[in-house]
């Protein structure tokens, strides 16, 4: 009895032995672990892909396994079913370590983009917007000084500014009101005929201005279209107004316009200075621009086709653009459904 109680007290022993050992090499592997953060976060920064990721992940799984082998009890070639059961959480606690740090670098990474696109954005709607004030202060500076034959031409001038502004505020507040859902129109059926005819007259001056040579393809017949008049009007003057603006003194613009199969399609052509390859499919995302329609024309936020766009798909239409790239012209397309 006493000896097979000497046994069951040495085996004991052994056991607690073991397992005190066992919870050493825990507490040390979690400390390396804890140790190799830092190194991770930066290793992370060069990850491109999922496989390498799991790469990542793997190598230090075999980190912990080694770690643990070397500190494991010389006297005992075989882990216990209790280590081997730790090791398994180990290895799952270090992969849920690495995911998380992974996802925390990318959710900074993208709040820092985020922030620096607002400022950027904030930083252009102050100057387009305080743009106009400027020749508005002189002008009224000097009122009291002009001559009253200048009186209507600074009126004039003064008149065109607050225009600008007043563009500029309702396109930023179309794309806010589209982006919450608070876009709202008046409908009902309208001649889009008519509606072309005035946002051609709305148009011409400018065209006229920078010697375009415009040209218009209307059918004879009305075209009746179930949607608001004034954001009809809008849409083309939108992009009439960007055909004039990105095209070269003395160039082209041509609007056609076919009503077939109880659709309405309009066609907006021009031979100015194009859309680049790069900025073409995010020509109608809000504040995007073409660098080198910026060099062309520093005017505008970027946000005129984004209002066309969500205005052409509040009336159930579409709207595409095309270009063959720099210097050789673009071409916008219009599709609304005809009321029957």
């Amino acid at each position: 009895m006493n000896e097979a109680n000497s046994k069951n007290e040495q085996a004991m022993a052994t056991a607690a032995r073991e397992l005190f050992l066992l919870g050493q090499k825990t507490v040390e592997a979690r400390a390396v672990l804890a140790a190799l953060q830092k190194e991770l976060s930066e290793a992370n920064t060069q990850l491109v892909d999922s496989q390498q990721v799991e790469q990542l992940i793997e190598a230090n799984q075999q980190l912990v396994l080694a770690i643990l082998l070397a500190q494991s009890d010389a006297e005992k070639p075989q882990r216990s079913a209790e280590e081997h059961q730790r090791y398994l959480e180990m290895r799952d606690t270090n992969e849920q370590l690495v995911r998380a740090v992974l996802s925390a670098q990318h959710l900074q990474a993208s709040a820092e983009h985020s922030l620096t696109q607002q400022q950027n954005i904030l930083t252009l709607v102050a100057h387009e917007l305080r743009n106009p004030l400027t020749p508005i202060s002189m002008i009224a500076g000097r009122l009291v000084r002009v001559p009253k034959e200048e009186l209507p031409r600074m009126q004039a001038l003064i008149e065109g500014q607050v225009q600008h502004m007043s563009r500029l505020v309702d396109d930023l507040l179309d794309v806010s009101r589209a982006s919450t859902g608070k876009l709202r129109l008046d409908r009902r059926i309208v001649d889009m005929v008519q509606i072309i005819q005035d946002a051609i007259t709305v148009c011409s001056p400018v065209m006229a201005a920078r010697h375009l040579h415009f040209t218009a393809e209307l059918p004879e017949e009305a075209l009746a279209v179930n949607g608001d008049p004034v954001r009809l009007t809008q849409i083309l003057g939108n992009l009439l107004g960007n055909a004039a603006k990105y095209t070269q003194a003395s160039g082209t613009v041509t609007l056609s316009v076919t009503g077939e199969d109880n659709l309405l399609q309009m066609s907006i052509a021009d031979n100015g200075i194009g859309i680049s390859a790069k900025a073409l499919p995010f020509i109608f995302e809000p504040f995007v621009q073409d660098l080198h329609a910026v060099d062309f024309n520093r005017a505008g936020l970027g946000i005129g086709l984004t209002v066309v766009r969500e205005l052409v798909e509040a009336h159930g239409g579409t709207v595409i653009g095309m270009s063959d790239g720099d210097g050789k012209g673009s071409t916008f397309i219009v599709t609304l459904p005809l009321a029957v």
